[in-house]
């Protein structure tokens, strides 16, 4: 194990386009979905729901605290709703299972998805099982990243030491509560839409691009041994 990373206890990774590439282009099928919600909910044509829903993504951290908070959208029925989305996209991961156990202590999810999806992906990725827990967004209280409401809460709910934690993002903006209650970050920095939003010195303790070529380069030959 490389000795920067010894002192970790807690790995927090966050799921889209993070435990997966964001070249697999699922976001954009919810993207889809997202706009054929507001459509539906405006009464509106595509073009206009597709700026509404960039408007409030940019506005309010996604889509949907925007559309609660200025539609009183239920979040039950848009989260279930444009996560009904195929799969077939999300590839089996056979180094990220390989190496996902090697790693000293728990391995957590932190997402602003809701769990029964985060638990879809996951599957199709072939790691569900080697994750010890998942804070989705009603365990955030519907508050998403970068809102620190929401990692003060996975701190307190899974027993967190800061100090002791590591969480890796796609979003740049998601890593400064994680770096200001003292965690260490990483930045995958695989080509989301704005992920370097924010982006500052000091930040980010690493960069990388691919989540398994990272954790390859830091767990050594284990695996072969």
């Amino acid at each position: 194990m490389d000795c920067r990373f010894s002192h970790i206890r807690d790995w927090i990774f966050d799921l889209d386009n993070c435990l997966y590439p964001a070249s697999t282009g699922l976001f954009s099928l919810i993207d889809e979905r997202m706009g054929a919600y507001i459509e539906r909910l405006l009464g509106c044509n595509a073009e206009e729901a597709k700026r509404v829903q960039k408007a409030h993504f940019h506005a309010h951290g996604t889509t949907l605290a925007g559309l609660m908070k200025e539609h009183d959208v239920d979040p039950h029925d848009f989260l279930a709703d444009v996560h009904d989305i195929p799969l077939d996209r999300v590839q089996f991961d056979e180094r990220l299972a390989r190496l996902l156990p090697q790693l000293p202590g728990r391995r957590l999810v932190f997402t602003n998805g809701d769990a029964p999806y985060a638990r879809r992906v996951l599957e199709a990725i072939g790691v569900e099982s080697h994750f010890d827990e998942l804070h989705d967004i009603h365990a955030s209280e519907l508050r998403p990243k970068p809102d620190p409401h929401g990692y003060a809460l996975l701190c307190e709910r899974l027993g967190i030491d800061p100090l002791h934690a590591l969480l890796a993002d796609d979003m740049i903006q998601n890593l400064v509560p994680a770096k200001q209650l003292g965690m260490t970050t990483v930045w995958v920095d695989n080509g989301s839409e704005r992920g370097n939003h924010g982006y500052g010195v000091g930040i980010a303790d690493l960069r990388v691009s691919d989540v398994g070529e990272w954790l390859e380069s830091i767990l050594g030959n284990e695996d072969d041994e």
